[in-house]
């Protein structure tokens, strides 16, 4: 008389992590961090539980698609719909740029610069998602922001972080290009503080396939050099910026010294700062020397 196979034991959530983490090894440096916010997005819970609570638990069918457009390269905040950025969530969607911590380099100077007299009036040039002009909204509680883009559809998802933040009632959006002649007029200029993360990439840049594949162009590439968007922005700061004011432009890594020449020779003051690598990242131009 046969004997029949005794089940096999289902594949557990650990051991689901550690070979996705394997398979996406070569992907990408964070593979173990990506599974497991796909896991806990596949579990309906916090990557904190994941860890917690449901390591022996079942590995839910729902980990394999999630896993198989990862190890298509599709960036897992698209995968999950959202970002972290300042601490604060953000809905990203392939029309908008992932927001990444470099960027955070221009909200620290703006909380420095305006530690003893916070800005009034704020402008985002650019702002994708809202990070952001949402982000330094969130900092100084008595500001009014402006955000503009030339995309309509990333406009949408700024007004709905703006509202997910309960930042709407401070924040408005507008679709405009700064390459239209008049797209400042009704805006409300000039403004104590401007973001900016223009394009900067040239347009023949090797960069990863998680970027180049998935994320939005317009907002990544600017021509062979990268500066065509500074050489069209640059120039209108000081007509947009209060006495007082500064503007706080991201950069490439091997832009500065280009980009700090544009201001100079538009009548602004400069000033690097530098992320948390060390890279040059945010040029803070003014119309006062002592910036």
């Amino acid at each position: 008389m046969s004997q029949e196979a005794p089940p096999t034991a289902p594949v557990t959530v650990a051991e689901r992590l550690r070979t996705a983490s394997e398979a996406m090894g070569p992907l990408a440096s964070t593979a173990r961090l990506d599974a497991e916010l796909l896991m806990a997005a596949a579990l309906g819970t916090t990557r904190s539980q994941v860890l917690l609570r449901h390591m022996r638990d079942p590995a839910p069918a729902a980990f394999e698609p999630l896993l198989a457009r990862r190890l298509g390269d599709e960036p897992v905040a698209y995968i999950l719909g959202t970002a972290e950025f300042y601490g604060l969530e953000f809905e990203v969607s392939p029309a908008v740029l992932i927001p990444r911590a470099d960027s955070e380099t221009a909200i620290e100077a703006a909380r420095a610069a305006f530690a003893d007299a916070p800005p009034a009036r704020l402008l985002d040039c650019g702002t994708g998602s809202g990070a952001l002009l949402l982000t330094a909204l969130s900092l100084f509680p008595k500001a009014r922001g402006t955000g503009i883009d030339r995309s309509a559809q990333a406009l949408a998802v700024a007004q709905r972080n703006a509202v997910s933040l309960g930042l709407d009632a401070r924040a408005a959006f507008h679709h405009r290009d700064w390459d239209t002649p008049g797209w400042s007029a009704d805006l409300g200029a000039p403004f104590d503080l401007i973001l900016a993360n223009p394009p900067y990439v040239e347009d023949d840049a090797e960069i990863e396939a998680v970027v180049r594949d998935f994320e939005p162009h317009g907002a990544l590439f600017a021509g062979p050099e990268g500066l065509d968007a500074y050489r069209v922005l640059i120039p209108q700061l000081p007509a947009l910026l209060t006495g007082h004011g500064l503007a706080l432009v991201e950069i490439g890594s091997r832009q500065a010294e280009a980009v700090t020449a544009l201001g100079t020779a538009a009548g602004l003051a400069a000033r690097l700062h530098h992320d948390l690598a060390g890279r040059p990242r945010i040029i803070a131009f003014s119309r006062l020397l002592h910036r």
